[in-house]
C-alpha cells in the first residue's frame, strides 16, 4: 500500500508530465486552447504500476495445473508458435503469482460493471472476451488516469473519445461514465475490427491507434499481428512498434485464460450478481448535484462513486447531462429534480483568477457571497492561484437576456437608457444584485447586460429593467417598484438649502441623501437641482 500512497502524492506532477508530453505533437495553440480543459480531476488515481509491468522473463515454476491453463484454447485463441506464446506465459505467471493479489484486486474491483459490459458486447455481436478489456486497460478502474491522459476504465483518449460522443471538459468527463464509455469501446472496437477483420490487430489498434497499426502492417507487407511483431525491429521508427503494444495481445490473451479457469486457478470467482443497479435519470443544465444527492439521503461521496463523470457538485450549465440515482432512493431524487428549484446555476460564469484576484475581490465584482462561491467550488481554503478557475453561480438562465434589443442599444450608455426606460424595479437600500437575481429568477450577469452596467455597485432609487417581463416574478418586481415610487419624492433645491436642512425637513440622513443622489462628502448642490427623496 505505501507504493500506492506515494503514487497519489505524485499523482499531480506525473499527470502534469504526462499532459505536456501527450500534447508534444500538437501545435502550440491547440495546447493551450486545451490546457484550461484537460486538467486533471482531483480524485483522479494514476495507473496502478501493474497495469503497465513488463514483467522479467524468469518467474515462479508455473504448476502442472497452471501449464494445462495455459495451454488450454478457447475463445479468440487459436494455435500460438512457440515464440508467440512464450510472452503469453511470462504474462500469466506474473498474474498468478507476482501480481496475483493485484489481480484479486482487480476481479473483485470489476464486479459492479462485468453485468453491463457483458450486455453491451452481446448487443454489439462482439465476442465475449473482450469484456475483460478494462483489466488489460486500467484493471477495471473508472477514476483511472494514464501519464499520456487517456482516462477512465476503457483509457479513452480525449479525441477518441470525442468521437464516440463522450464529452470531456471543465464540467464533466464521460470516459469516467462505465455506461456511456462501455458503449463508445463497444462501437470503437466494433470499427476496429471491420477495418482489420481480425480481433488481434483491433485490440493492437485500439491500444497504438488504427493509424499507427495500418502503417506498420503496409511497411512489413503482412496483415498478421504476430507476424507483425516479428518484423517489428525492420520497420522505420515512424512505423515500428512500441514494447507496450507488442505485449498488449499477449498480456489480453494471458489474462482471458485466467479469468476463464479462476477455480482452476485457486482465485475467487468473479460473482454476476454484483451489478450497479441504478435508473438513468436526464439532469437539466446547472442542477446543484450536492442537493440531489441529499434529497435522497446520499452523501456526495456515495453519489460520486455513482457518477465518477462530474467533476463538479453542479451539472454542466450548458447541457442536459446523465445522472445514475440508485433505483430505492431514485423516487425522492426524481421528485427534487422535477423542482425548479433544482437549477440554481443554470445561469453561470466560468472566472479565470488573474494575479492580486481574492475571494472577496471576485464576491464583490459578481455580487455573490463568498461563503457561496466557496460552497459552488467545493473549496475550504482561503487561497487562489492566478490562472485557475472560479465558477461563478447565478439563479435562472443567461438565455433569457432580449440580446436583440440590447445588441440594437449599440453601447452601454444606450443600454442604460433603454432599461431606464423599461424599468420594472427600483433599487432599494441594502438591495444587492446577488440578492435581486434571486429573488425574481435570473443571473446577475443578465441583470448587468440587460441594463448596461460594468460594475456591480447598486445605488438605492436606482431604476433596473429586470428582463422577461412575462416572468411572474418581474411582474411581482414591477408592483414592488410602483409601491418604492409612490414613497419617493423629488424635490427641488432652492436658494439657501443644504444637505443637512433638506434632511432635516424630511426627517433623513445626509448620508442617505447622498447615497440617493450618488453625492459625496465633497460635492456641491445648487439652485434648481433635483434630489429623489425617500419617504418613510
Amino acid at each position: 500500500m505505501d507504493i500506492f500512497k506515494s503514487l497519489r502524492q505524485f499523482l499531480p506532477v506525473l499527470l502534469a508530465v504526462g499532459l505536456l508530453f501527450g500534447c508534444a505533437k500538437k501545435p502550440m495553440d491547440a495546447m493551450v486552447a486545451e490546457s484550461s480543459e484537460a486538467e486533471v480531476p482531483t480524485d483522479a488515481v494514476p495507473l496502478e504500476p501493474e497495469v503497465k509491468a513488463e514483467p522479467d522473463v524468469k518467474g515462479d515454476q508455473l504448476t502442472t495445473t497452471e501449464q494445462a491453463v495455459l495451454n488450454s484454447r478457447f475463445g479468440l485463441l487459436f494455435d500460438l508458435e512457440a515464440h508467440e506464446n512464450q510472452d503469453v506465459e511470462i504474462y500469466f505467471n506474473y498474474f498468478t503469482h507476482k501480481a496475483r493479489k493485484t489481480m484479486e484486486r482487480w476481479l473483485e474491483r470489476s464486479q459492479p460493471y462485468l453485468p453491463y459490459v457483458r450486455r453491451v458486447f452481446t448487443k454489439y455481436g462482439l465476442p465475449q472476451d473482450l469484456v475483460l478489456l478494462p483489466f488489460t486497460e486500467s484493471g477495471y478502474n473508472v477514476r483511472a488516469y494514464s501519464w499520456a491522459g487517456a482516462g477512465g476504465m476503457w483509457q479513452f483518449m480525449r479525441g477518441t473519445g470525442s468521437l464516440y460522443g463522450l464529452k470531456s471538459d471543465w464540467w464533466i468527463d464521460e470516459r469516467r461514465d462505465p455506461f456511456k464509455s462501455t458503449d463508445a469501446a463497444a462501437r470503437h472496437l466494433r470499427d476496429l475490427y471491420d477495418k482489420f477483420g481480425d480481433w488481434y490487430l483491433a485490440l493492437a489498434a485500439y491500444n497504438a491507434g488504427e493509424g499507427k497499426i495500418a502503417r506498420a502492417l503496409q511497411q512489413a507487407g503482412c496483415n498478421d499481428f504476430f507476424e507483425l511483431t516479428k518484423k517489428n525491429t525492420q520497420l522505420s521508427r515512424r512505423a515500428r512498434l512500441r514494447t507496450e503494444t507488442k505485449h498488449y495481445v499477449p498480456k489480453f490473451i494471458a489474462i482471458s485464460k485466467i479469468f476463464q479457469n479462476l477455480d482452476t486457478l485457486g482465485f475467487e470467482p468473479v460473482s454476476w450478481d454484483m451489478g450497479l443497479e441504478v435508473v438513468s435519470v436526464k439532469v437539466p443544465g446547472g442542477t446543484d448535484l450536492l442537493a440531489l444527492a441529499r434529497s435522497g439521503g446520499m452523501t456526495w461521496n456515495d453519489f460520486h462513486d455513482l457518477n465518477p463523470a462530474f467533476r463538479r457538485q453542479v451539472s454542466p450549465p450548458n447541457m442536459e447531462a446523465t445522472a445514475y440515482l440508485p433505483t430505492d432512493r431514485a423516487d425522492k431524487m426524481m421528485a427534487y429534480l422535477a423542482n425548479p428549484g433544482s437549477r440554481p446555476y443554470a445561469g453561470y460564469a466560468r472566472h479565470r483568477v488573474r494575479s492580486g484576484e481574492s475571494w472577496w475581490s471576485i464576491s464583490r465584482r459578481y455580487g455573490v457571497p463568498v461563503a457561496v462561491l466557496k460552497k459552488v467550488n467545493d473549496q475550504r481554503s482561503n487561497t487562489l492561484h492566478p490562472g485557475e478557475y472560479v465558477m461563478v453561480p447565478g439563479n435562472g438562465s443567461s438565455d433569457s437576456v432580449p440580446a436583440a434589443d440590447f445588441a440594437k442599444a449599440g453601447s452601454s450608455a444606450k443600454t442604460r437608457a433603454i432599461a431606464a426606460q423599461r424599468g420594472n424595479y427600483v433599487v432599494r437600500d441594502g438591495d444587492t444584485l446577488w440578492n435581486i437575481s434571486q429573488r425574481f429568477g435570473t443571473t446577475v450577469s443578465t441583470i448587468k447586460k440587460a441594463n448596461g452596467l460594468r460594475s456591480s455597485a447598486l445605488k438605492a432609487g436606482q431604476k433596473l429593467y429586470i428582463p422577461n417581463n412575462s416572468d411572474v416574478a418581474t411582474k411581482q418586481a414591477a408592483k414592488d417598484a410602483q409601491a418604492t415610487k409612490s414613497q419617493m419624492v423629488r424635490y427641488k433645491v432652492r436658494s439657501g438649502d443644504n444637505l443637512t436642512s433638506i434632511a432635516r425637513k424630511f426627517g433623513v440622513s445626509v448620508q442617505d441623501l447622498q447615497r440617493w443622489n450618488a453625492l459625496s462628502s465633497r460635492s456641491t448642490i445648487y439652485a434648481g437641482q433635483r434630489l429623489k427623496v425617500y419617504v418613510q
